[in-house]
């Protein structure tokens, strides 16, 4: 194999990279995370399945196959690939209409749209497109996920509180159905909904402190603390069938759920289905590869790993296309999961293969023993889950400092509300980039003077510096392009009509990337109108890319006499060399700051 085709194999098969060096102190850490982490995603991938709208089995079935296909072909070490609480919600949602347009029912639709993912995802992985998920901000998933929070909790209650509701996206709607049918509220369900979040608190937050203050090895006190769900499926399922609740005090229950592995088949891939799926499959594969690649880059760098934004895709689409074809539906890398993988000690992807392991060793012989497992402890566990999503502190710290990335943020926390999982999150991408646009539009302008003797130049607003009257040094903070160009030239002119002396003005363009065309057509207006003034039109700091393009046109000609200076203190020097005239500017009271540009 040459050296090139080796490379390339290696980067399509990144378990090539890890497996002939695998060790038995790797199999340690990964057999314990395995352990570990199967032990959370048994009760919570049924939970999410139920969320999904899915039988709980669904949940175990896309714990399979899935993780054994990202450990193949991920470029992550330690990402737990599986159900996640925000995709079982996109395709609960996304489900609901099409299967009642097209008829289809909803398990059958479910791995049509895993598979439509998994096709996404690696078309996108081949065209190395990786990057488009910089598009979504940081605040709009913030804002889309504690939204998207709010609705899985408040959703479960009906699982909580033993009633039926309809399927909304609108809280108000839920707890206004929930107040009508408040005399049917079954106690007994509400108290095994209260006592498992209890639980599951407890053992998250105070239980492994206090096993290893009572003498318990640490790693045995957080295995405890980890092992939380697990404990609570099994103490309400005991519970229930000890006091046989099902039928004595009408607790809902899973029931019968089926031993052994899903047929493996093709989804039903009728066109009416795909075109009704195919909005939703976009999203969902857009939000799961976001939420997996953000987690598989934090951890990663904690150990000084490298990840593959592109052979992630690649990665989630082979889990999809498992999940598609082995019973399940679509999945990606959940950030608790992967939290508790990687601090239980997981080296490489093998602890993702044995995490599979365990699960399915869990189908084949432990479904029967979860017959009685009580609803409302599996609304628990997704209530308990998702409380974390709500990022108020991300909120608190962009009106601080940005207060456009604030209202980025709000409005798409509440279009998710208002309108649903799907049109809120356009609506946030929408609103992000109109934001964005108007902050580009209106670039911080300056004018600038000396510091005292040195060749540094400044604000004169923010410091105190000398200037020349006949000479305005302007400094534009923004690359150049249609939306502000306008912006730049009123700016100038503007300044120009203030300062009747003026008679070269000096362009900075230390800050600025690109000019575009239209831009580079208003920089030509402009010359024209300052030469109607009196004053000539010069460049300075201009970086080299830019000046190549500039070079490929006439604007350099356009532009004599004015001239293109290699620094802001050659045009000051070359165009007032006289310093008799130098007016010394102090910056206002408020706003000193001589640290600040």
């Amino acid at each position: 194999m040459t050296p090139a085709l080796n490379r390339l194999v290696r980067r399509w098969l990144p378990i090539l990279a890890w497996l002939p060096g695998y060790s038995r102190a790797d199999f340690g850490g990964d057999a314990t995370a395995g352990v570990v982490t199967a032990i959370l995603l048994v009760p919570q991938g049924m939970a999410y399945a139920l969320l999904a709208g899915l039988p709980p089995q669904v949940g175990l079935y896309a714990s399979i196959l899935p993780l054994v296909l990202y450990g193949l072909f991920g470029s992550s070490r330690t990402l737990a690939v599986g159900p996640v609480a925000i995709v079982s919600l996109m395709t609960a949602t996304s489900l609901a209409d099409v299967t009642a347009r097209t008829g289809v029912g909803h398990a059958e639709a479910a791995l049509t749209l895993a598979l439509m993912c998994a096709g996404i995802y690696v078309v996108m992985g081949l065209l190395r497109v990786g990057f488009l998920v910089n598009f979504l901000s940081h605040h709009v998933i913030a804002g889309f996920t504690s939204a998207a929070a709010l609705i899985i909790g408040f959703s479960q209650l009906q699982h909580l509180l033993g009633i039926e509701l309809q399927r909304s996206h609108r809280i108000d709607h839920i707890l206004a159905e929930a107040a009508n049918q408040i005399a049917t509220i079954n106690p007994m369900t509400v108290t095994i909904g209260i006592c498992a979040i209890a639980a599951l608190l407890l053992l998250r937050a105070r239980v492994p402190a206090l096993l290893t203050a009572l003498g318990l090895p640490d790693a045995l006190a957080s295995g405890i603390g980890k092992a939380g769900p697990l404990l609570v499926v099994a103490a309400g399922t005991v519970a229930v069938a000890l006091a046989d609740l099902n039928t004595g005090a009408a607790v809902s229950i899973v029931g019968a759920i089926p031993a052994g592995l899903p047929v493996f088949a093709l989804p039903p891939l009728a066109l009416a289905l795909l075109q009704a799926l195919l909005p939703a499959a976009l999203l969902i594969t857009f939000v799961g590869y976001l939420e997996s690649v953000s987690v598989a880059k934090a951890l990663a760098s904690k150990r000084r790993q490298k990840i593959d934004a592109d052979q992630e895709l690649v990665g989630l689409g082979a889990a999809n296309l498992a999940a598609s074809l082995s019973g399940g539906y679509p999945v990606a890398g959940g950030f608790g999961r992967s939290v508790v993988n990687f601090s239980a000690g997981a080296r490489t992807p093998m602890a993702s293969i044995l995490t599979a392991a365990m699960v399915l060793l869990a189908v084949l012989f432990l479904t029967p023993l979860l017959h009685d497992l009580p609803k409302a402890v599996l609304a628990a566990i997704i209530v308990t889950a998702v409380a974390n999503l709500i990022d108020v502190a991300s909120l608190r710290q962009a009106w601080a400092y940005n207060k456009t990335d604030a209202a980025a943020m709000l409005a798409t926390f509440a279009s998710v509300l208002a309108l649903g999982v799907e049109q809120g999150i356009l609506v946030g991408i929408a609103v992000a980039l109109a934001l964005h646009l108007w902050r580009t539009s209106r670039p911080h302008i300056a004018v600038v003077g000396r510091v005292g003797a040195s060749e540094h130049f400044r604000n004169v607003l923010r410091h105190e510096v000398a200037t020349e009257p006949s000479v305005a040094l302007v400094r534009v903070d923004e690359s150049l392009f249609f939306a502000n160009a306008k912006y730049l030239e009123d700016f100038v002119l503007g300044h120009i009509a203030d300062q009747q002396d003026v008679c070269h003005l000096v362009l900075i363009c230390s800050a600025v990337n690109q000019i575009d065309s239209s831009a580079l057509e208003t920089l030509e207006t402009l010359i024209d109108e300052l030469c109607d003034a009196g004053v000539t039109l010069h460049l300075a700091e201009v970086k080299g890319p830019v000046m190549d393009r500039l070079q490929r046109s006439d604007f350099l000609a356009h532009l004599e006499p004015g001239r293109v200076f290699l620094s802001t203190h050659e045009a000051a020097a070359t165009l007032a060399p006289a310093t008799e005239g130098h007016i010394a500017l102090e910056p206002p009271a408020d706003l000193a700051a001589p640290q600040r540009a």
